[in-house]
């Protein structure tokens, strides 16, 4: 070592396992010929580096700056310690330590060198459908602890053979400790079966797959983090009958085709949008329909977009070169129910639906739908956050206790907290029956297991009747937090942006348990993250039915209209009351007089439901938030007026939406079409919030407004809004990092029980 040698002791903490960190290191160290060694610790990876001072300053400064595709740095430490004179640089095994606290890397696509091999006939490993690296492939949905080494993912029951032994262990190779490493000789394999469990033996499965999809049957295929349903998506009879036995009347299908030029025949698609699509986590994209399209109507019903995907695994794109435009790719399972991964379970349950299965040996820990993203205003917004993104952490602005927050009953994820860290878990889904809930149950502890955390305190929905309360009741952990519904949804998005209130919040969705035990919605709050106040929000009206009314958007019409006109609503000359029989107008009128299970809503999700009925678009719903879906996609392009609004004020601001109803009424007696009432009623939504944040802002000193809930999953009205409330010089805040649906909401859980903890 010369005089100028230095010596420095380097912590990485990210996600640095498994993503070919430490061979970056060892071939890092040789570029600058140094000294030392690289190992991975429950920490993270631990580096000991020497040589002359200005090339370990080379080294430190390549060290983020180059760092591997999967790889994610969030914390360097560098410490100056002695000089040990090592006669080389190694790498060493892995460290066990007494805390666990490193980040585990999401399930991402195969890459683009591992696809050229896929594709050559002369590489060994050609048309091997389980073909990976260090670049890519599966994580999460393999691993069963940590640190993450071989014997401890599903891997563990395949021995690997001479040659891809060699590469493992060769620091050099881009396999090297690539977990899931293996051939053909000594990895998983597929094969493929009828209904009824029968092997086929075929030398190609694969090939015959492709054959028995052309021909228009239905497949079940096992994928990355679970099993998906596939069809031909130009065969209008399979993708049916798809429908009918999945029990899925009209909710969109996903489809995945092989390259941007085949998604180019039937779908459009952005700079932006192909950005998403050709990312390493591969989401489901929503695109806007081409118009005629190659692809079949059944595929999205009365919808403006296709959900659509890449390849991801080598098995998608050995399928997908066969020669489709593109394959419906939707989730094994009956409708509402998690995703199949087992083998054992797929054949019992989706037996009914598939005439085939394309299977594989190799487990899946923990299953992972595919993620759902959208582009708007030139962000990716998350619809669903599932496969590829998780378990990437949300980075909190300040560290928090140990926190397991339980999210709500749609579209559940979890969270668990670790100092400044947020874990959120992949979508779990509707807790619906037992299935999902004791998918909820072994999503947490498996959570808890690979992150090491023991949770000191758990945060929950107000709600009494929640399965997910249900489970935060069921933990021995004290103290339990009850969050109410909305302020978890702005808080959400405030730890998201690092932001500390008071704000105002537009929390606007379909139900949320109130303080008042009313069925909230359309909320305008005054939010910080340890407390609220109600500043305004949409007035009461009944919700005949209760939960019966999301199901049948006319009920909500109905309440919607006797609101505006008073008993004298059933004299309106409209289409939908004349399709509706006069006792059920009676039943209906005494529901909400009586009070007689009509629970009182604010909810704004209610009020597009009402709407899209009384135009006609849809008075009873498939699947959650059709009808305002359909009514945002009718929409047409722009409105030229919008609709007399009004607002009582007070302590709270009451908002009247009798005035836009009649206004609505007035359209349809005149012959408005329904796609100019859409966009007009959107507009006056807009200026309708946008002049009510303007007063209370101008009150109250706030000139900051955070916007979320399931709502503004809505283009229209996320990008309008926002618009509009810049204009009047406001500071706009919406999600980014988490879907600003129910799938969200366990972020603002957690943060709002740590900031009451701590008070």
């Amino acid at each position: 070592m010369t005089e100028n040698g230095v010596a420095k002791r380097l912590k990485v903490n990210g996600i640095v396992q498994g993503v070919g960190f430490r061979p970056f290191i060892f071939q890092l160290a040789e570029k600058y010929g140094l000294k030392g060694d690289v190992a991975n610790t429950s920490s993270g990876v631990s580096i000991h580096i020497e040589g002359p001072a200005g090339k370990v300053a080379s080294f430190e400064a390549d060290l983020s700056a180059k760092s591997p595709p999967l790889a994610v740095i969030v914390e360097i430490n560098s410490q100056r310690v002695a000089v040990k004179n090592y006669p080389d640089f190694t790498i060493t095994k892995s460290k066990g330590e007494s805390r666990t606290s490193t980040l585990i890397s999401p399930d991402v696509s195969i890459c683009d060198d591992c696809l050229a091999e896929l594709l050559d006939p002369d590489n060994r490993r050609y048309r091997y459908p389980f073909i990976n690296c260090t670049n890519c492939g599966p994580r999460y949905t393999i691993i069963d602890d940590i640190p993450y080494d071989r014997p401890k993912t599903s891997m563990r029951h395949f021995k690997m053979c001479a040659a891809c032994q060699s590469e493992y262990d060769d620091p050099t190779d881009r396999r090297f400790h690539a977990q899931p490493n293996a051939c053909a000789g000594c990895g998983p394999h597929v094969c493929l079966y009828d209904n009824q469990r029968n092997k086929i033996s075929l030398k190609d499965p694969i090939d015959q797959a492709a054959e028995l999809l052309k021909q228009g049957y239905i497949l079940a295929i096992k994928g990355l983090g679970g099993y998906h349903l596939a069809a031909d998506a130009a065969n209008s009879d399979a993708v049916m009958r798809l429908r009918r036995r999945k029990l899925r009347e009209e909710k969109p299908f996903a489809v995945m085709s092989v390259d941007l030029e085949s998604i180019r025949r039937y779908a459009l698609a952005d700079g932006g949008e192909e950005k998403l699509l050709t990312s390493i986590q591969r989401p489901i994209v929503l695109l806007r329909k081409k118009n005629p399209s190659c692809l079949v109507k059944e595929v999205a019903p009365k919808n403006k977009y296709f959900g659509v995907m890449l390849p991801y695994t080598p098995l998608h794109y050995l399928l997908l070169k066969q020669g489709f435009t593109a394959l419906v790719m939707t989730s094994g399972n009956l409708s509402e129910e998690p995703i199949a991964i087992d083998n054992d379970d797929a054949f019992n349950r989706l037996a009914g639906i598939a005439d085939y299965f394309l299977v594989h040996d190799r487990d899946i820990y923990l299953r992972s739908d595919d993620s759902i993203v959208r582009n708007i205003a030139g962000t990716k917004r998350f619809i669903r956050r599932s496969r590829g993104f998780v378990p990437i952490p949300i980075f909190l602005k300040n560290e928090v206790p140990p926190i397991l927050a339980c999210g709500a009953d749609l579209k559940n994820t979890i969270c668990i907290t670790q100092q400044d860290k947020v874990f959120l878990s992949q979508h779990i889904g509707d807790l619906e029956n037992l299935a999902t809930y004791e998918f909820l149950k072994l999503t947490a502890a498996h959570l808890r297991r690979i992150l090491d955390i023991q949770p000191e305190i758990i945060a929950y929905d107000m709600h009494p009747d929640y399965l997910s309360t249900q489970f935060a009741r069921e933990q021995e952990v004290t103290p339990k937090i009850q969050v109410q519904h909305h302020h978890a949804h702005i808080v959400s998005c405030m730890a998201e942006h690092k932001l500390e209130g008071p704000l105002i919040g537009l929390s606007f969705d379909g139900t949320g348990y109130g303080t008042d035990a009313a069925i909230w919605g359309g909320e305008i709050l005054i939010a910080e993250e340890h407390d609220f106040e109600r500043a305004g929000h949409l007035a009461y009206v009944a919700m005949p039915g209760g939960s019966a009314a999301v199901k049948a958007p006319w009920r909500m019409a109905l309440s919607y209209l006797r609101d505006a006109y008073g008993e004298q609503f059933r004299e309106l000359k409209l289409p939908l009351l004349t399709e509706i029989e006069s006792a059920k107008l009676t039943v209906i009128g005494e529901m909400i007089t009586k009070g007689v299970n009509a629970p009182m809503t604010s909810s704004l999700g209610r009020l597009f439901d009402g709407v899209a009925a009384i135009c006609g678009i849809r008075s009873q719903v498939n699947f959650e938030g059709q009808a305002a879906m359909e009514l945002e996609m009718l929409a047409a392009d722009a409105a030229q007026s919008i609709y007399d609004y009004d607002w009582i004020a007070g302590d709270t601001v009451n908002v009247q939406p009798a005035p836009i109803i009649r206004g609505i009424v007035k359209d349809l007696q005149q012959g408005r079409s329904a796609a100019d009432i859409s966009a007009k009623f959107h507009q006056t939504l807009i200026r309708l919030f946008t002049d009510l944040c303007a007063v209370i802002g101008k009150d109250r000193g706030l000139d900051r407004v955070v916007l979320s809930g399931g709502v503004f999953q809505n283009s229209i009205l996320l990008t309008g809004l926002t618009d509009a409330l810049e204009k009047r010089r406001f500071t706009v805040f919406s999600h980014r990092q988490v879907p600003s649906n129910d799938g969200g909401i366990a972020l603002g859980q957690a943060v709002v029980a740590a900031a009451i903890s701590s008070r």
